[in-house]
Parts: structure tokens; C-alpha cells; sequence
């Protein structure tokens, strides 16, 4: 195909604009987000990049000064071909970035403690201090294939791709995932945290403003990714109230059977609440044993902490060499059950 130069040129500059316009489609909502610690980490950036700007700066500058100054044309530009060293230029070449690295150095350590995700909140926002009496909202978040599914267990309720919490109440999440590993990102609320099957991570947040927020799978996760979002509501404590209430008003009861329904792949789900969870639903999705007969993850681990298989003989269960099958899975969690039992006993 015939291309032209005089189009090509043109082409691009097109293409530069429309990227750049499209990156004001987000309204820089991680240097301007609404809640504190996604604000504290907008704050680091901009902060980092000014100390970087301190030398990409002068640089850019100096290299189109030289360019200008030394050009074949200026007859009158020194001409010192024997030239090599200046202790002066040396100096300032290599302390300038030796200072500001030993400066980002200090403070993303810093950073990095005071922002960890597993580090419980000490304020509510930059001129708010956290009011001792203040519980957190508790949050136990599933990713699954292509859904997020939010637990509340101090209201009783489950909800899925749609979360509402207080403004100025502290948040402590709890996530993990049913098969694939993916991030959960709301980009005003926090940066992202992983969310991984078998495993269970942890991230306290808060949003200082009510309004509904968008939330995503930051890590792409197979077919569905794409639809893979929630709305996270921001709202009063009446109005966190109302929405609880709703919930309990509108929506079915989470059993095991409905999350195993739930938990088949499918894409661009609609918001669905459930106004009342099984009891310890959650900790079964994160052992990976919601299903009949299968072994609880934790279970698996007390077994080998002690001792495995020969712990399993020693204290009278003879099993096969995998203990770790649905057959003797009732075995098995019923002696973990007994063992710390005085005189309990137990039987093949």
C-alpha cells in the first residue's frame, strides 16, 4: 500500500494527540482520588517525579543549549579537542543524583512502611485523626471467573459487583480468589492489592467522600476481564444503613449450593444481594472446600505441621498413602477435631 511521507508525519502527531486526550478520560483520579491512603500515594508519586524532574530537567536543557551552541555554523564556539576533565562537572554530575537517590531511597522506605496494606489506619485523612472507638468495616472479597463477590459479615449480607461503605469509616478487606489470580483496584480508595486462590491478602483503606466509584480486575484473568468491574459507593452512615437494609429486603440467602452456582465462569454479571450467608462460607471458599467431601486447605496444613502421615498412624488412623482424598476427608477432619480432646480416642 502506497504511504506517503507528507501523510505519515501528520499520521502520528494525530495518533499522539488521541492518546494524550484519552488519558483525561480517567480525570487523573490517582493524583486527585477520594479517599486518604490512595491520596497519600498520589502524593508519592508526584513527589518522586519532581525529585527525578531535578535532573531530567537541567539535561534536557543542557542537551539543546550544547546542540545550539556547538552547531557547525557558530564559528565562534571554543574548539578545545585536548580537553577531558573538570573536577567541578564531576561533582555536580555525580553528587546531584547521589543525593536525590539516597532521597527517594528514604522515602520509599518510609512509604513503603506507612502504607502497607496490612497496616491498620491511624487516621481518617489528612486533618482527621481515628477515633479509638471506631470499628473498621469488615470486607471479605472473592474474585472469581468474571465476578467480584463481596461478604459483609457484621451485616449478615453478600453482595455481587457492587460494595457500599461509610465515608470517614476505615475499611480492612480481606481477599482472596476461587481459581484465577487477579487484583482488586478501586483507584480512589487504595492502589491495588492481589487477590490469589488458597491464599488470603489483606488492605485497609478508606473514602473520605461519598459518590460511586469505580472498581476493577487490574490483573487480566481470561475472557471476561474486560467486564470484570463494580460500582463502590460512598455514602452516609443513614445511607449506609438504607443500603444494608436493601439487601436484606431484596436479596436470597448465600448457601453453599448458591455459591457453587455463583461460581461458574460467566461474564458481565448483573448486581445481585443476598440478604443472608451461610455460616463460615467465606472461610470454606478461602480453604478451597466449599464442595461435599473435599478437605479444608487448613486441615491439610495442621496434618503436615504435624507430622503427616505418621502422625496420622501414630495417633490410630491407618490411611492410604495420599490422606488427602474425599473418600477419608471425614476421617481425617474428625480426628483433627478430637485431638485436642482429653481421653478422646480416635478410630479407624
Amino acid at each position: 500500500m502506497f504511504q506517503s511521507k507528507e501523510i505519515r508525519g501528520p499520521a502520528w502527531l494525530a495518533a499522539a494527540a488521541l492518546i494524550a486526550s484519552l488519558t483525561g478520560c480517567s480525570k487523573a483520579v490517582v493524583l486527585n482520588p477520594a479517599g486518604d491512603i490512595a491520596a497519600q500515594q498520589g502524593q508519592l508519586v508526584v513527589t518522586a517525579t519532581l525529585l527525578m524532574l531535578i535532573i531530567i530537567v537541567p539535561v534536557i536543557l543542557l542537551t539543546l543549549l550544547f546542540a545550539w551552541k556547538y552547531r557547525q555554523s557558530n564559528t565562534e564556539a571554543e574548539y578545545d579537542p585536548e580537553w577531558h576533565h573538570s573536577t567541578a562537572l564531576e561533582l555536580v554530575i555525580w553528587s546531584v543524583p547521589l543525593i536525590i537517590i539516597i532521597a527517594l531511597g528514604a522515602l520509599t522506605w518510609i512509604s513503603t512502611h506507612k502504607l502497607d496494606p496490612y497496616r491498620p489506619l491511624d487516621r481518617v485523612s489528612e486533618t482527621k485523626a481515628l477515633a479509638p472507638e471506631i470499628k473498621p468495616l469488615e470486607v471479605e472479597v472473592v474474585a472469581m471467573d468474571w465476578k467480584w463477590l463481596f461478604f459483609l459479615p457484621e451485616q449478615g449480607i453478600a453482595t455481587v459487583n457492587e460494595l457500599a461503605a461509610p465515608v470517614d469509616r476505615p475499611i480492612r478487606f480481606k481477599l482472596t480468589a476461587t481459581s484465577t489470580m487477579n487484583a482488586f483496584y478501586v483507584p480512589d480508595l487504595a492502589g491495588m492489592i492481589y487477590a490469589m486462590p488458597g491464599m488470603e491478602t489483606q488492605l485497609n483503606a478508606v473514602i473520605n467522600k461519598e459518590g460511586v466509584f469505580h472498581g476493577l480486575a487490574s490483573h487480566y484473568s481470561g475472557a471476561g476481564f474486560a467486564g470484570m468491574t463494580f460500582k463502590f459507593h460512598g455514602l452516609s452512615n443513614e445511607g449506609f444503613d438504607a443500603w444494608v437494609a436493601k439487601a436484606k429486603a431484596e436479596g436470597q440467602p448465600l448457601t453453599r449450593d448458591a455459591y457453587l452456582d455463583l461460581a461458574k465462569p460467566s461474564e458481565r454479571d448483573p448486581v445481585k444481594r443476598f440478604s443472608s450467608v451461610e455460616d463460615g462460607l467465606y472461610s470454606k471458599v478461602l480453604n478451597r472446600c466449599v464442595e461435599d467431601g473435599k478437605m479444608c486447605m487448613h486441615h491439610m496444613m495442621a496434618i503436615d505441621a504435624a507430622g503427616g502421615e505418621a502422625y496420622m498412624k501414630a495417633a490410630g488412623l491407618n490411611l492410604p498413602q495420599d490422606v488427602c482424598t474425599v473418600q477419608n476427608a471425614d476421617r481425617v477432619v474428625a480426628l483433627l477435631d478430637q485431638r485436642d480432646q482429653p481421653g478422646a480416642v480416635a478410630q479407624q
